[in-house]
Formats: structure tokens, sequence, C-alpha cells
């Protein structure tokens, strides 16, 4: 009796012929065969998918490498960048930056948006560092305050003027003496310029602009006042 998938049971190799048995055997080693091969194609399929799948991983880590070194230089230049626009910042602003410290602040994302990358940011902040505000115009108040540092710079050089000539009177003979009616001169020309100077430094806290023509009113009734004083007192 045979098993009822083609299979022989115990007892039927007692009645079985040889013929049989030898045919029996050649089956199932033929049966052996094939899922031997089935076997070894199903290993060699993992094991080409194992490889494929190490060599997909190993490219992926050298991309990642890649992608963070890329990154780095991106940071590295986004931070060189960052400290230039920094320096200008506090070159431009002065003493106004300085309560900031003069290294560059902690890096941060304005309001917390991601939509943006640094480089755009950076381009923002260099616009605004390189913006200057026209100058304002110099109105009649502003006017009347650089006259009045002209006639300030006026008297104090005709006042400079007569205290360095008496003194000069007064010194013994001798290259001092001889030189202070050039320093006298000299002071008498250099308060006016003075106040010029000083007209200046207002205008720029103003913000506003100091052409030739206000340079020269200051500069004009600087001298022609020390002029004046220098001519009455001579005179008196």
């Amino acid at each position: 009796m045979t098993h009822p998938q083609g299979g022989l049971q115990p007892a039927d190799f007692e009645t079985a012929d040889y013929r049989s048995v030898l045919r029996r055997l050649t089956t199932l080693d033929e049966e052996a065969a094939v899922l031997r091969d089935e076997a070894q194609r199903w290993h060699d399929g993992r094991v080409a998918a194992a490889d494929e799948a190490v060599r997909g991983a190993e490219a992926a880590v050298a991309e990642a490498k890649e992608a963070v070194a890329q990154a780095q230089r991106e940071l590295e230049e986004v931070d060189a960048r960052a400290a230039n626009l920094w320096s200008e910042y506090v070159h431009k602003v002065g003493p106004t930056a300085e309560r900031y410290g003069r290294t560059v602040p902690p890096a941060s994302i304005p309001r917390q948006r991601t939509d943006r990358d640094a480089g755009d940011y950076l381009d923002e902040v260099a616009t605004k560092v390189k913006y200057t505000a026209p100058a304002r115009p110099i109105n009649s108040g502003v006017k009347v305050l650089f006259i009045v540092f002209g006639f300030l710079g006026g008297v104090a050089g005709a006042i400079g003027n007569q205290v360095l000539r008496e003194n000069g009177a007064g010194a013994p003979d001798g290259t001092w003496k001889d030189a202070l009616p050039v320093v006298a001169l000299l002071v008498l020309l250099a308060c006016p310029v003075l106040a010029v100077v000083a007209a200046k430094r207002v205008a720029d806290r103003r913000g506003a602009g100091l052409d030739a023509a206000t340079v020269a009113t200051v500069l004009i009734t600087g001298l022609v006042t020390a002029g004046v004083l220098v001519a009455v007192l001579r005179t008196t």
C-alpha cells in the first residue's frame, strides 16, 4: 500500500521489488537536489541582498560625511561673515555698540523663523549695516548755533593772542620772546579752526550735513571776530 502522496510505507518495502525501490530512491535524490538548488538560490539571493544593503549603507555614510563637512564649511563661512558684519557695525556705530560687547553676539533665528537660510539673514544685515541715513538739512537754529561756535572761537583766539603778546612784552630777550608773536598768531588762527571742528561734531550727532558753505560761515565768523577783537584791544 502506498502513501496518498506517492510515498512508500515501511511495510511496502517488504513486497516492493528491487526496481520500485531503486526508482523511488532516484526520485528522492532528484527531489533533494531540487531542494538543495532552491536552498542555494535562496542563500545566494540573501547574500546579494545583504551585500546591496551594505553598499547602500556605506554610500549613505559617505554622503552623510560629505553633508557634515559641507555644513561645517558653511557654518565657518557664516560665522566669518557674521563676525565681519559685526566689526563693521561696531566701527560704524561706535561707542553705542560697546554695550553689546566687542565680540559677536550668539547666533539666533529672528522670530524663530526657519523658512530662510543664514545667507538671507546675513544679506539683510549687510544691507542695514551699509545703509547710511541721508543727512538732515541744517535748520536756522542749528545755523545760529554754528555762528555762535565761530564767534566763541574768535573770542578765544583773540584772548589767547593778547595774553601771549602781553607775556612776550615782559619776557627777557631771547628765542622764546622772538617766537611768542608767531605763537600768538597761530593761536589766533587755530581757535576758529577748532570752532569748525566742534561744529562738525555737533552736526554729526544731529545727523546733519556740514557743507562747505557752513564751514566757511563758521570759519569766517571766527576770523572776523578775532580780527575785530585784536584791533579793539590794540587801540585800547
